[in-house]
């Protein structure tokens, strides 16, 4: 009758060890699908973010191209919102988002080396050059994730405007 008993505690015993291993692993496959799914999405809204800071740029370009003075006229450090209405590209100042993504796009002012005339932080503010900064900001696991894109737009057909 004592060896029956020794041989049941052992099997209950061996039975919670076997609960126990299973548990873990389940839990352990459940992280890693959780974490897995975190990180496609992440990865969809970087690439997603990528077209949208790639778009901006060229929206920025393209009222660049209608006229010159659709950018010169803009006030310096403002935030402006890219938005395509009526088959056109505009600078807008109300917000608009795309999805879950606010993209922003910032004119800045540009100055010249006097003697060089390459861009210095210093030097003359050179009217026919603008740095534009696009961003684009949206939500992510409890944070809000920035990318931003930096480039120079000019006055390439130098008109009066």
């Amino acid at each position: 009758m004592r060896t029956n008993l020794k041989s049941e505690g052992f099997m209950v015993i061996e039975i919670l060890v076997a609960v126990s291993i299973i548990t873990a692993s389940i839990l352990a496959t459940m992280a890693i699908a959780q974490k897995s799914v975190y990180v496609s999405r992440q990865a969809l809204h970087t690439a997603q973010a990528a077209f949208l800071l790639e778009e901006g740029a060229e929206a920025v370009r393209i009222i660049r191209d209608n006229a010159w003075a659709n950018i010169s006229s803009l006030t310096a450090d403002t935030d402006y919102y890219p938005t395509f209405s009526l088959g056109a590209w505009t600078l807008s100042g109300t917000p608009n988002t795309v999805g879950d993504f606010t993209r922003t796009a910032r004119v800045s002012s540009v100055n010249r080396d006097n003697s060089t005339k390459d861009i210095a932080v210093i030097g003359t503010d050179d009217p026919d050059t603008k740095l534009i900064t696009v961003t684009i900001t949206w939500p992510e696991g409890g944070t809000i994730i920035t990318k931003t894109l930096q480039f120079y737009v000019m006055n390439i057909f130098n008109d009066s405007d």
